[in-house]
């Protein structure tokens, strides 16, 4: 039915159920699970304080990056107590709705799994959800909790 499954997860309570039910339709189904966690600047003043403190080597991208590692591999970790076989777990860069769609297309994923809330910022809540926006342009099933 389903080959490949995919759980975008940014650390949130909706993101761990969506978690679940990925690892129980693996199960179900035998596809390859695979995580996704995004991560962007939120706002220009987000960027231009990072150059403001020259006794931090560590710029915002890499900071962010790194909460986004962490994040993916709490969820790997979750996942395979949950008793997922194989997940993987991946990190990229960009705009949440799109750069899920994207990776789902790239990687010809057959199910999206995602919690219907999850940490969003003000843009969510004026423009809309990420779980609205990658419903509307994904090209595969998508899996609201």
């Amino acid at each position: 039915m389903f080959k490949r499954i995919l759980v975008p997860v940014d650390g949130s309570e909706n993101a761990l159920k969506a978690l679940k039910i990925g690892v129980e339709m693996q199960k179900t189904t035998g596809a390859e699970l695979m995580t996704l966690t995004v991560f962007r600047h939120h706002s220009l003043l987000e960027a231009s304080m990072s150059m403001v403190r020259p006794d931090d080597p560590q710029n915002l991208d890499d900071a962010m990056r790194d909460h986004a590692k962490e994040i993916a591999d709490a969820a790997k970790k979750a996942a395979i107590e949950l008793g997922a076989q194989a997940p993987r777990a991946f990190v990229k860069s960009g705009q949440p709705a799109r750069t899920i769609v994207k990776f789902a297309k790239e990687r010809e994923v057959d199910l999206i799994v995602l919690g219907s809330r999850g940490l969003g910022d003000l843009e969510g809540y004026l423009l809309g959800s990420v779980s609205h926006k990658v419903t509307s342009l994904a090209n595969c099933p998508v899996l609201v909790v």
